[in-house]
């Protein structure tokens, strides 16, 4: 599952081919340093962009030709040319990490698929371009498995984000379900909160079964990989529901006693 420092790469999985598993390394130590230069220590929101912009200027220089200084960006450019890849996912990324320095709200589901779209659809296009995976329809299916999984993790994080300022839950959908600021502030799980919530795991269900054939299409390891990545983020589900939705208390995660369920709902993979 996704997390604050972008575990959705799969960068110690034994189901990982070995021969992806160094260029991940690389393009997970870019991702995740550069989240870190969104959300961690105290430096100021305007440190914060212009260290982000420094990575856009690496990228530019990689794009440029032009060798770059930091041991990250050359390692990155060699797995750039290696492999054939475009700097616009990792683009992609550094948008939405800017974001999550300026914006703290998203009034519409609309908003938030479109940051999805920026802060998760581009690891499974990274993935997918490393496999040599380029269909229109598995990069289609792909990004409804990376936004479904970020929705997860929203839903999973609500009282952490709240501590950061921030709400990751489209405030039309609040509205809609009588929900405001004061009730996530003092964690209030009534029956509003339930109905939002259960709203919210549906469609999170929904994209994750919607991207769910793309890891029954892809051979071998890389496919198993998926299986349980669409496994885990409908477990997670599941448990949500199991607290009855009382995420300010009860945190859902993966723990021991979930992988062997995991394993099994992956061998048989009906979703």
């Amino acid at each position: 599952m996704p997390n604050s420092h972008y575990e959705n790469f799969p960068v110690a999985s034994p189901l990982l081919p070995s021969s992806l598993r160094a260029p991940v390394r690389v393009i997970y130590a870019f991702a995740r340093s550069a989240d870190d230069l969104a959300d961690e220590g105290d430096a100021t929101p305007a440190e914060r962009i212009a260290a982000l912009n420094g990575y856009c200027a690496e990228l530019d220089r990689i794009d440029a030709g032009v060798m770059p200084e930091a041991a990250l960006f050359v390692a990155l450019r060699d797995t750039l040319l290696e492999r054939q890849l475009s700097t616009q996912p990792l683009r992609d990324l550094l948008s939405a990490f800017s974001q999550d320095v300026t914006k703290t709200r998203y009034d519409s589901f609309d908003e938030l698929r479109d940051y999805c779209r920026r802060s998760a659809d581009p690891v499974g296009r990274i993935m997918l371009a490393l496999f040599g995976e380029q269909r229109s329809e598995s990069l289609v299916q792909s990004d409804a498995i990376c936004s479904g999984l970020q929705l997860i993790n929203f839903l999973q994080d609500v009282a952490i984000d709240w501590q950061k300022a921030r709400i990751y839950l489209p405030l039309e959908d609040l509205r809609r379900f009588g929900v405001d600021e004061a009730q996530i502030a003092d964690g209030v799980s009534d029956q509003r909160w339930r109905d939002l919530m259960q709203f919210e795991v549906n469609r999170a269900r929904q994209m994750m079964i919607a991207g769910a054939p793309l890891a029954r299409r892809l051979p071998g390891r890389m496919g198993w990989e998926l299986r349980l990545i669409v496994m885990g983020g409908l477990r997670i589900l599941e448990k949500i529901e199991a607290v009855d939705h009382d995420v300010f208390h009860h945190r859902p995660i993966l723990d021991r006693s979930d992988w062997l369920r995991l394993c099994w709902r992956s061998l048989r993979f009906v979703v």
